[in-house]
């Protein structure tokens, strides 16, 4: 049988290259191109009421959809999954090894991993980009790059719609997830890898969809797509729907996969006790996701057809209410589906880096389940603003409440870092840095839980500084420490760790000082969503905005130093760390199909110290250790 798997891994299926041609992203573009202009003149050649644009609200929407299908079908899903089910004959094969495969249709779970981190980080760029026009602007209580309000605040909502559903969903998720769950659990791939494959290239296209929206006109909801104000906007707004359908069908194919491969790939051994803790913390978001993923597609689905049937269900003759409910009925948990990765990859590096056992292991898993269980229940003191007073108190209750559990993970990392000997390098470093902001946003999310002060602070840049140090201060922070932490499993290097911690402190500080700052502007009375403001709140405006452009830069420094590190940084081991999670114990970049041999599962993967036992079995970690001695194909 061992012998079979590692014929397998060096043979693998599907390792003949593709015939020489058009790439398939270029080749994607253009039928994409094509695709719209035949669905769209279609629609305008059956349209009944002559006389309207070549485009409209309801042709713009159709040919979206016959662009999506050339895009996917470009890129690979033609010959890879089409021509296949037919059972038509295809030359076309997946590459095993170089660049190339990063650009199409793949079904290794360690590329597509990649391709989701790559055009995350794409999107990170980008709406960082659009944020550091947002501050600019700001350095002025007047007008400047954007000359009408309707264009900040279209900016706003783009930012705000990458950003949340192309980067704080993808990096963790569909990147790291996709990558290390396999790994983790000692599975040879997962159980829907041709249609993960499909799924990552959804997220280039919602990307681009959002991007270009202005081209269709401005819209004003930012990246809530609040009602009645989208029944107002130009078309814009349409491909604010259709952008983060793309976004959410991807994670949903996301969350599907991770969650099978959980429930059948785990290698024997591997019971749900001794899950690793990021496996858990996937698990857990991706159920989210599968709950809440379809309901916010079906509000938008409704939204969509209130802009171009219309159908006046939320605009201001129908229900507005309505579609508030319904999209912070997800928005909560979306919170969360970005948080909780990070909860986990606290409690996933810092045994390691500290060569000590996981304090209070139950408890950690305990708060992500619950976590993950009470996400649904706070979801209105958004509203606080919006609701009687006799729904208010139920909501208030139960954001306070779900801190216990958010505690529980919370406390046994800092159970763990009790009186151990941390190393404290990069990735222990950035958990800190982590661990430190989501405590100051969990502390001033308290004030806004409480409705008397929510009243007072709503809409003012107190929520916008804690949202930032919740999601974006822990994400963030923990994303680059997992990047640190695993990059020499991608690479087979390690980081210099005077560069990365020097840019991690100048991170850290810059971000502080840009957001803190937020809170301060917030109780002067500086709204969200304005582009000109009082006269008086001008210095620290400009203030925060130079340290917000040292923030950007630091991220983009991050970003070209890491990818320097894989190419050029210092060879490192098998297993730099000394850790014991699966994904270490076999080579570094992993083979196509992770393993040599399957491994066993005989202990827990965070005992350290006396008498901790080894979490794989000594037969098959000789033979896995025998293996990773030898030259392996690149990953």
């Amino acid at each position: 049988m061992a012998q079979a798997l590692s014929r397998d891994m060096q043979d693998p299926q599907g390792a003949i290259r593709r015939k020489p041609g058009m790439p398939p992203v270029l080749r994607a573009f253009l039928w994409a191109a094509i695709g719209f202009i035949v669905v769209d003149a279609l629609f305008v050649m059956v349209d009944p009421f002559r006389g309207h644009p070549f485009v409209t609200g309801p042709s713009v929407t159709l040919a979206w959809v016959g662009a999506v299908i050339g895009w996917l079908l470009g890129v690979g899903a033609w010959e890879g999954v089409i021509l296949p089910t037919f059972g038509i004959a295809t030359t076309w094969r997946e590459k095993s090894t170089g660049w190339r495969r990063y650009f199409e249709l793949s079904t290794d779970h360690k590329v597509i991993g990649l391709q989701y981190m790559m055009f995350a980080t794409g999107g990170f760029l980008i709406a960082g980009g659009i944020a550091m026009l947002m501050r600019y602007e700001l350095m002025t209580p007047y007008l400047t790059i954007f000359h009408y309000p309707s264009n900040y605040l279209t900016a706003v909502g783009i930012h705000g719609t990458i950003m949340m559903f192309s980067f704080g969903t993808v990096m963790m998720i569909g990147g790291l997830g996709n990558y290390f769950v396999p790994l983790m659990i000692g599975a040879r791939e997962t159980v829907f890898s041709r249609l993960s494959g499909i799924g990552v290239w959804l997220v280039p296209a919602g990307i681009l969809t959002v991007l270009f929206s202005p081209l269709l006109g401005e819209w004003s909801t930012g990246w809530r797509g609040y009602e009645p104000l989208a029944g107002q906007d130009a078309n814009g707004i349409i491909f604010y729907y259709l952008g983060v359908l793309a976004l959410t069908m991807s994670s949903l194919i996301v969350a599907l996969n991770l969650v099978a491969t959980v429930m059948f790939r785990r290698a024997p051994g591997l019971t749900w006790g001794r899950l690793p803790l990021f496996v858990w913390g996937q698990v857990t978001v991706n159920l989210l996701m599968l709950i809440w993923f379809p309901e916010i597609q079906t509000t938008f689905v409704l939204g969509l057809l209130d802009k171009i049937v219309p159908l006046n269900l939320f605009t201001a003759t129908g229900s507005p209410m309505t579609y508030l409910m319904l999209f912070w009925l997800f928005g909560h948990p979306e919170v969360y589906i970005i948080a909780v990765p990070a909860f986990a990859i606290w409690n996933e590096i810092i045994p390691v880096m500290a060569q000590k056992s996981l304090f209070g292991r139950q408890w950690a898993v305990i708060g992500l389940v619950f976590v993950m269980m009470l996400s649904g229940l706070v979801w209105a003191h958004h509203m606080f603003t919006n609701l009687r007073n006799s729904e208010i108190l139920p909501f208030s209750f139960f954001t306070e409440m779900i801190s216990i559990p958010t505690g529980f993970a919370y406390m046994s990392a800092i159970g763990t870092l009790w009186k151990s000997k941390i190393r404290l390098n990069t990735p222990a470093l950035l958990v800190l840095m982590s661990m430190f902001n989501f405590l100051i946003g969990g502390l001033t999310g308290v004030f806004l839980a409480d409705p008397i002060i929510n009243l007072q602070l709503h809409d003012t840049f107190w929520v916008v500084g804690h949202f930032h140090y919740t999601i974006i201060g822990s994400m963030v922070f923990s994303a680059m420490a997992a990047i640190y932490y695993w990059l020499p499993k991608w690479s087979g290097r390690i980081a210099n760790e005077t560069w990365a911690k020097t840019l991690s402190i100048i991170t850290f500080l810059a971000f502080n000082l840009t957001f803190s700052q937020f809170f301060l502007l917030g109780l002067h009375g500086m709204n969200r969503w304005v582009p000109a403001y009082p006269a008086y709140l001008q210095p620290m405006n400009f203030e925060v905005s130079i340290f917000a452009f040292i923030l950007g830069a630091s991220f983009v420094a991050h970003i070209i130093f890491i990818g320097w590190t894989w190419r050029n940084g210092q060879v490192a081991g098998e297993n730099p760390w000394n850790a014991k999670t699966p994904e270490w114990f076999t080579s570094s970049p992993p083979p196509r199909y992770n393993f040599p041999t399957q491994p066993e599962i005989v202990a827990g993967f965070y005992t350290y110290g006396e008498g901790a036992k080894p979490a794989i079995s000594q037969t098959a970690f000789s033979e896995l250790a025998a293996t990773t001695r030898q030259p392996q194909p690149e990953a």
